[in-house]
């Protein structure tokens, strides 16, 4: 069975809206149209980055023995990769350097009912058509809806595996239906934040200022942030803010960092519907946890997301 555009949309998680582009493709979007222009016109490093795919999924359950689908990149950013998971284990890698520009993937499934996650690229652009099942498939079922919003290390640069960046390994164990608005280079920047018709989350996460800390404006920009972010959602939907992590690419700044850290954790604190982790304490500050001493690897993604769900539960949130 081929699945139509329609029916594809029923296992696509991770989307806010989707458009039929030529050739029968389906592209998912994680922001709305007037968040995409805000960024065409901010800066062409953000705007390549906002339709990427990252942290969008098909995740269903089947007793298929075959699944495929057509792949098609309109847009790269790091080499990372496709994934297969069965029964919450990934069995299969696709690398994006192994394969055409586009074409077709096909994964060979064990006997038996099992549930199925194929992860697409998190930073590049996919369009996707034709997925094609030999058995039916059945939406997977998710907790809590969450709008996820951060910078590249949310978007997933680093670990360079898209099953591996660490909002989908606390994923994995929160089981939560996410948009991830994660962008490279993204900073605590009001003017992003727009009401997306129809969608309503039950949760927020901010994970954002790693790449703001040494300017000038960045309380008030993160004080600006807050305030138009619960203008929008509201002071009784529960947010959580990640402060940022530790980095050692630029050792001389720690304590400018760290100034900056404690700063975000305090005005974040002020709302009674916010909820405040330090990132500080969520990847060992050590390089071999790194990709950069700036971005987690794939180790220290793991490490990142099993402890953001540690604290979770530890919170109640």
């Amino acid at each position: 069975m081929i699945l139509s555009n329609e029916e594809l949309k029923n296992i696509y998680f991770g989307a806010y809206e989707f458009e039929e582009t030529e050739g029968g493709y389906l592209q998912a979007f994680q922001y709305n149209k007037d968040q995409i222009e805000y960024f065409k016109g901010a800066l062409d490093f953000w705007y390549e980055r906002c339709t990427a795919t990252t942290a969008k999924t098909f995740e269903f359950e089947t007793k298929a023995r075959e699944i495929s689908f057509d792949y098609k990149f309109i847009w790269k950013g790091s080499e990372d990769s496709f994934e297969l998971m069965i029964d919450g284990q990934l069995t299969n890698i696709v690398y994006v350097k192994d394969i055409a520009e586009e074409g077709r993937l096909s994964w060979k499934l064990p006997e038996g009912k099992k549930n199925v996650v194929v992860y697409l690229p998190a930073d590049a652009t996919i369009l996707v058509r034709k997925f094609e099942s030999d058995a039916e498939v059945r939406r997977a079922a998710k907790n809590e809806k969450v709008l996820w919003l951060g910078d590249s290390i949310t978007q997933g640069y680093g670990p360079l595996r898209s099953g591996c960046i660490y909002v989908s390994v606390a994923n994995r164990l929160l089981n939560y239906d996410i948009i991830n608005q994660g962008i490279g280079g993204y900073i605590y920047d009001k003017n992003s934040l727009m009401k997306m018709a129809g969608y309503q989350p039950d949760k927020i996460i901010v994970a954002l200022g790693t790449n703001q800390y040494g300017d000038g404006n960045a309380v008030q920009a993160v004080e600006e942030y807050y305030e138009r972010l619960i203008g929008i959602y509201g002071n009784e939907i529960p947010i959580l803010c990640i402060s940022p992590l530790w980095r050692g690419d630029h050792p001389e700044e720690m304590q400018i960092l760290m100034a900056f850290c404690d700063k975000v954790k305090e005005i974040a604190g002020r709302y009674k519907n916010v909820s405040v982790i330090d990132g500080r304490e969520l990847v060992p500050h050590l390089p071999e946890y790194f990709l950069d001493n700036l971005h987690p690897n794939q180790l220290g993604c793991e490490v990142y997301g099993r402890n953001l769900v540690e604290k979770i539960r530890k919170i109640g949130w």
